[in-house]
């Protein structure tokens, strides 16, 4: 495990200007790895003293550096280990005011120091591309990550261990320096033990025996400077007295606070916890050893870190770097199955849990654990692809259409974005998917101050404005619809129904079976309808607008959601997750005619075309029959599906192309066949 493991830039620029050009990008990501880092010292150091360095507060507050007293699950106390208490002590003699400064700043060197080095550690060969970019992305990727973010805010010492095995595994020199970054690593994190039987199991054995004896050293100063503590935190902790409090309901993500969270307690508890401690860390170490072999060693360090965070019982989120290094390795045969773990890895560690996963009760426990199930599967389960697989370095390529004829000069913009006739991996779909609409909710809420009746008064005063205009241009149709529709009970049920039954039903419906049946047409609608939901996104967050049913004294009768209170309105189980002041431009109608259009260009018949446009014509009719919406925020939905297909064309190029001249690709076979046939094959 030396730095010859490391990977090494090969090649060189194909010209000069392609030189400049990858430089200038280089310099370009060191400017956003420096903003960010700018940006989240900001933000520790303007927030109020008492709710940040919380942690940081209690090892240099007056009652000593250690207080273990207790459940060691007691989130308000330090529940570190006695060296690492041992080595802050001195940080009591600081000021507290320069304390905060120097250790954000001295942190974020360290996220700084943990970049680069990950950068360098990637197995080789590397191009020269990947090593001038890796080190920049790599710091900006810790920056946003919610461990480091969690730790600057807390004050924790987290990104230390990481940083110290990685110094230990790719820079140092010698094996008894390795082994010595590698204990002190452990005596502050002691899960970090599990390097000990990696080291020795890739014949590294100076360097194991070297590590296991820099943490006896460590750990029994730290019992002679600290007795009583290091006897609460060995002996009470690790007999199991101090680990039957509840663990906080997401911070912990370990296997022992899992298990709490699912009901289990006392000795059954414990013994099934060392138990799945024990197979975890046995399975993790046997794909570690594998992958430290075949020269993916920052993969090895990564997977053994993630067995180290799971089988430890007091993993907290600012603890989870190990899973972000995780990152590097390689799962998938396809080109677009090479996205998914990456992708997954950047969402988990920088977003949180309940933007993963809706918000339904009998999800709470896979949310609740999601980022412990992330680690597990990266040391468990994962299969990443050794070196010498013939998809490592080149997967299966994706099979594209022919480029189509545009009638505009410069379209495409983009035309790396070629019509792709192959299916993209569904859980990615799914998890982009997921997230994108959590992203929606949220800016959606925010638009009006993160409450339902924030802009209450903006909204109303908008809803004037667009009554008015409706007035002058002979619009103003919602007041006499929905009263005449609410004297009929069975077409107010039915316009009931279709509102609160279609809005989703129909464009997901739609999407799978493109999916399934027409994948490029699926990518050419989903990124309509992206394009088209990011604009209205816009109007939401510019015009706050009430629908007519919100305005106090133009009496429309509420159908849906009955009579209302303005100032406290109710719209049961949603309440609380959607702004009812975000009506303008419609996106119950623009989705639906989004529907209407892909069906009227893809159905291959005419009677599946007239029923699908029939779709928009009766969400227009609903949303104004119910008073959740005016005329022209149909017009405003309209006006963003249109802008929507328009920039998709634009940036992608047209839909259609002729097949018939598609050059013949190789298949996963390595036999070659007609994208001509793909085509009608998909089709």
């Amino acid at each position: 495990m030396s730095v010859r493991h490391g990977g090494r830039p090969t090649g060189s620029f194909d010209t000069p200007e392609a030189g400049a050009r990858l430089r200038a990008t280089r310099l370009a990501l060191w400017a956003v790895a420096l903003i960010l880092a700018a940006r989240q010292m900001a933000v520790v150091l303007t927030t109020p003293g008492n709710e940040r360095l919380t942690d940081l507060e209690t090892w240099i507050g007056p009652e000593g550096v250690l207080h273990v007293k207790g459940s060691i699950y007691a989130s308000t106390e330090f529940t570190g280990t006695p060296f690492g208490g041992l080595v802050l002590r001195p940080l009591t003699r600081w000021a507290e005011t320069a304390l905060g400064w120097s250790w954000t700043f001295g942190s974020l060197l360290l996220v700084v120091a943990l970049g680069v080095v990950a950068a360098r550690a990637l197995p080789g060969p590397v191009g020269r591309r990947t090593s001038l970019l890796a080190a920049p992305v790599a710091v900006s990727l810790l920056m946003v990550s919610l461990p480091v973010r969690d730790d600057l805010w807390l004050g924790q010492t987290s990104i230390t261990p990481v940083l110290l095995v990685l110094l230990g595994c790719f820079t140092v020199r010698g094996q008894r320096a390795s082994g010595l970054c590698i204990g002190v690593a452990a005596a502050l994190q002691p899960t970090v033990l599990l390097f000990v039987p990696l080291l020795w199991l890739t014949d590294r054995r100076r360097a194991a025996r070297a590590a296991a004896g820099t943490f006896a050293v460590c750990t029994a100063l730290a019992w002679a400077a600290l007795p009583h503590d290091s006897h609460t935190y060995w002996v009470h902790h690790l007999a199991g007295a101090g680990l039957g409090g509840q663990a906080d309901a997401l911070a912990n993500q370990s296997l022992h606070g899992a298990l709490l969270r699912l009901g289990l307690t006392g000795h059954p508890e414990t013994a099934l916890y060392l138990v799945l401690g024990a197979a975890v860390a046995v399975l993790a170490l046997r794909r570690a050893v594998r992958y430290a072999r075949d020269g993916q060693l920052l993969l090895a360090v990564a997977v053994t870190g993630c067995a180290a965070i799971a089988v430890s019982p007091t993993t907290w989120q600012h603890q989870l770097l190990w899973l972000l290094l995780a990152i590097v390795g390689r799962a998938g045969r396809r080109a677009s199955d090479r996205y998914v773990w990456p992708v997954a890895v950047v969402l988990l560690t920088t977003l949180p849990a309940t933007m993963m996963l809706p918000e339904m009760s009998w999800m709470f426990p896979l949310r609740d654990n999601l980022v412990l199930l992330a680690a597990l599967a990266a040391a468990t389960a994962v299969p990443f692809l050794p070196r010498t697989s013939p998809y490592y370095r080149e997967p299966i390529p994706a099979e594209y259409a022919p480029p189509a004829p545009a009638r505009f000069r410069g379209v495409p913009l983009l035309p790396f974005l070629r019509r792709v006739l192959s299916r993209p991996n569904l859980l990615l779909e799914l998890l982009l998917l997921r997230v994108t609409y959590a992203a929606y909710q949220q800016v959606r809420l925010a638009a009006t101050g993160g409450t339902i009746s924030g802009g209450r008064a903006r909204a109303e005063h908008h809803g004037r404005m667009v009554l008015d205009l409706e007035r002058f241009l002979h619009l103003d149709i919602e007041h006499a619809v929905n009263h005449a529709v609410a004297k009929i009970d069975w077409l107010r049920e039915f316009f009931v129904f279709y509102y609160e039954s279609f809005h989703f039903v129909v464009p997901l419906t739609i999407l799978g079976v493109l999916y399934w049946r027409r994948p490029a047409d699926y990518r050419w609608a989903r990124a309509s309808l992206g394009f088209a939901t990011l604009l209205a996104l816009a109007g939401f967050w510019l015009f706050p607008l009430a629908p007519p049913r919100l305005m106090p004294t133009l009496g429309i009768i509420d159908t849906v959601h009955g009579v209302q209170d303005f100032a406290k309105p109710d719209y049961g189980t949603l309440t609380a997750l959607t702004n009812q002041y975000a009506a303008m431009p419609s996106l119950h109608f623009g989705w639906s005619l989004w529907c209407g259009v892909v069906i009227a260009v893809v159905a291959p018949r005419w009677w599946m075309k007239a029923l699908g446009l029939l779709h928009p014509f009766l969400t227009v009719s609903t949303i104004i029959a119910t008073g959740n919406h005016w005329v022209l925020d149909a017009v405003g939905g309209a006006a963003v599906v249109g802008a929507g297909f328009g920039l998709s064309y634009v940036f992608q190029g047209s839909r259609a192309g002729s097949a018939a001249d598609a050059p013949t690709t190789p298949d996963s076979t390595g036999s070659k066949r007609s994208n001509y046939l793909n085509y009608h094959l998909f089709r």
